[in-house]
């Protein structure tokens, strides 16, 4: 994304003084700046107070980052090869200090020298009781502009190879310094309404732009990034709710005017439970949506075992009552085979045809199902990814829904639009996985989002336990304390992508270690794990779900996907090696019955500060909600399950984690102006519209592909 209209703005990186081809094509290459605006909207990730220094015999190991003035006494290179590092002596009139570099050696040798004075900057560590600094940044005392000395200097995002090419943060600023010199107000064209900008206390955008590399103190360096945070948020949100209202006026469906016999008989004399509030109020939203002829295309969100699959049939009931057929898509044969037992179960006596399509249905039991699939026999079908196939044709299709969504590839959703004519089919995609409402809002923000957000009553809440490997004696006795109980029991082992051998040898280890405490025959156990033939798979599943084995020691394959109200008990082994979303999930596993259900997090002794915080949050809430926010505060939206393909979450500034009033308060401006100009025509409106329509075309959101 450029920054504005300028002539200026749009030209190549290379034409730069200072930069020329190679630079250039560096440039392109390392961080993807192609022209000027680039460069100006790569901004700086944090900043050095310049301002203060430092006295090395004053340091403490808890000093954290200091920024000290001393002459480079020493120079050594220690190890060969790869192993090689470079140490050096820092000293001023208090004391001195070591300096350690890994990497760039060769480089740092040759333009590093001994015998000058040198401004330093760095984080202090405190290796074998003697302080250090790692990697400082190195800057010549007598090439140090004294106007820069007084500022907050940035610190930009870079690469070992922009630092051996002479592209270093010194560089950085230069050429960053160099286009503002050239640079005009009427070069950075303002999008953002003046009336908004009033009203919000909002910097210029010219100025904003300045100040965020050149910040003269503190207070105009948080305006500068308020305006741009704003802004960031701002246009990312006017794009999505212009897809939204987009879809809404073009994508015909079908209506579903008719509340009618099926629905009211199931809801009156079928529903095993009292629906929650929760459930009621989606189902409600779910019903006004089907009753337009627009196609719906909504995401429902909902917690472990809050009831998402009560309203996935019921809303298929709405649709069966108005003479279309309905689909529900689920990653998994284990998932897909809950689905259609617990439906197939829930509707008996209706006169519903419920059928099952997977890889697994062959021969002449899958040419009878597709025929009556076409023919409008079968009523509702349920299965996996086999549902996408081109064999496969309805009559009618209604309503399709999608079960843990993100499971499921973009190219995959879309296949569902083409499965009923001329019309697309009405969409619900559901997931299990809890979303912070500020990614929701950004990734999901041109789609109409329901949450079910409370349990069942009478749910009784997982009670989860940390225990280290001193404690696995006591836990292998409540192990054994629960099967005596007739309970049965998870062990979860972690799965790592790139190293699925290891992952093997770790669950077979720890089977063989289980044996010992839970010998045959008296007690029998399960294996299951993502090598396995899915056959194999399965039949292990099914020895565990019909209570044939006690215990399951499975990898991470079954954190969605199996339902055995039985089990009372989840242990999950190196808790340290899983992520908060994940550990929730699996926890999601017990629980599901009437007995109370247990979560035991095994770590080892040392664990690391995010570790400690994942664990905490663990045995602190059940609230898959709370959770997904301190998942997203401890590792960033970037690295949360499915997101990270998204295109949309590459902020430059914004931080989704920290700023979610800003993009609240984006969100409702960007509501009210498309409400009152719809097409931004307004004189006020157009140079937003314009900035939209050349910045934002990329975007695509979810709406074509959900």
């Amino acid at each position: 994304m450029q920054p504005g209209n300028s002539q200026l703005l749009d030209m190549g990186i290379e034409y730069l003084k200072g930069v020329g081809p190679s630079r250039g094509e560096m440039l392109r290459k390392e961080l993807g700046i192609h022209n000027f605006g680039d460069l100006l909207m790569q901004f700086p990730f944090r900043y050095v107070d310049k301002t203060e220094f430092h006295r090395i015999g004053e340091l403490m190991p808890d000093s954290g980052t200091v920024q000290l003035k001393g002459i480079l006494r020493r120079l050594t290179v220690q190890g060969e090869g790869r192993k090689q590092r470079l140490s050096g002596v820092l000293r001023d009139a208090s004391g001195s200090i070591e300096l350690v570099w890994f990497k760039g050696v060769h480089w740092l040798q040759k333009n590093l020298e001994v015998g000058k004075e040198y401004v330093v900057y760095g984080k202090i560590t405190d290796f074998r009781n003697s302080l250090n600094i790692s990697h400082p940044e190195m800057e010549a005392a007598d090439t140090r502009n004294t106007e820069e000395a007084l500022t907050f200097a940035p610190v930009y995002p870079s690469t070992e190879k922009l630092n051996t090419r002479g592209l270093d943060n010194k560089v950085r600023r230069r050429l960053i310094q160099t286009i503002f010199e050239k640079l005009t107000p009427a070069d950075v064209p303002e999008m953002i309404p003046e009336y908004i900008r009033q009203k919000l206390r909002l910097l210029g955008r010219f100025d904003a732009l300045k100040i965020i590399h050149f910040p003269p103190d503190a207070e105009q360096l948080k305006a500068a990034r308020n305006r741009l945070k704003f802004e960031e948020l701002f246009l990312l949100q006017m794009r999505l709710l212009q897809l939204k209202k987009r879809r809404k006026g073009a994508i015909i469906g079908y209506p579903f005017p008719t509340i009618g016999d099926y629905f009211n008989t199931f809801y009156q004399e079928k529903l095993p439970f009292e629906l929650t509030g929760a459930q009621k109020r989606v189902l409600r939203e779910i019903r006004q949506d089907l009753g337009r002829p627009i196609q719906m295309n909504r995401l429902l969100q909902g917690d472990v075992g809050s009831g998402k699959t009560m309203v996935a049939l019921m809303s298929m009931l709405m649709a069966i009552d108005n003479g279309f057929q309905a689909c529900i898509l689920a990653p998994t044969e284990i998932l897909a085979q809950q689905h259609y037992e617990g439906i197939s179960e829930y509707v008996e006596g209706l006169g519903l045809t419920i059928g099952y399509l997977s890889g697994n249905v062959r021969g002449k039991k899958r040419k009878l199902l597709l025929e009556q699939l076409a023919a409008g026999e079968i009523h509702i079908l349920v299965g996996t990814h086999a549902v996408l196939e081109p064999p496969v044709v309805f009559q009618n299709l209604g309503l399709a829904i999608v079960d843990e969504q993100h499971r499921f590839g973009v190219m995959q959703r879309a296949k569902l639009w083409k499965k009923n004519t001329p019309y697309p089919p009405h969409i619900l995609v559901m997931t299990a996985t809890p979303i912070p409402r500020t990614l929701a809002m950004t990734l999901y923000g041109d789609l109409d989002v329901s949450v079910i957000d409370e349990l069942p009553p009478g749910r009784k809440a997982i009670e989860t336990l940390h225990k280290t490997e001193h404690q696995r004696r006591r836990v292998i006795g409540f192990m054994k304390e629960q099967i005596a109980l007739g309970r049965q029991i998870y062990v979860v082992f972690p799965l790592i992508e790139e190293s699925e051998k290891l992952d093997l040898q770790a669950l077979e280890a720890g089977y063989e270690v289980l044996l010992l405490d839970f010998p045959q025959p008296q007690f029998q156990i399960s294996v299951v794990h993502g090598r396995m033939k899915s056959d194999v798979k399965d039949f292990e599943m099914q020895r565990f779900k019909t209570g044939v084995t006690q215990i399951m020691v499975a990898t991470t394959v079954i954190e969605v996907g199996v339902n055995v109200p039985n089990a009372s008990v989840m242990v999950i082994e190196n808790t340290e090696r899983f992520g908060l979303s994940q550990l929730h999930q699996l926890r999601g596993r017990v629980g599901r019955g009437a007995d109370q259900s247990y979560c035991i997090l095994m770590s080892g002794f040392k664990l690391s500060n995010e570790s400690r915080e994942r664990i905490a949050t663990m045995v602190r809430t059940n609230n898959g909600f709370e959770i997904a926010e301190a998942d997203l505060r401890l590792r960033g939206p970037g690295n949360i399950e499915g997101t990270e393909q998204s295109g949309i979450l590459n902020l430059r500034i914004a931080d989704l984690a920290q700023d979610g009033r800003i993009l609240q308060t984006a969100r409702e401006i960007a509501h009210r102006i498309l409400d009152d100009d719809p097409q931004l025509e307004k004189e006020h409106h157009r140079p937003l519209g314009a900035f939209l329509d050349k910045h934002y075309k990329h975007l695509k959101g979810w709406s074509r592909i959900s």
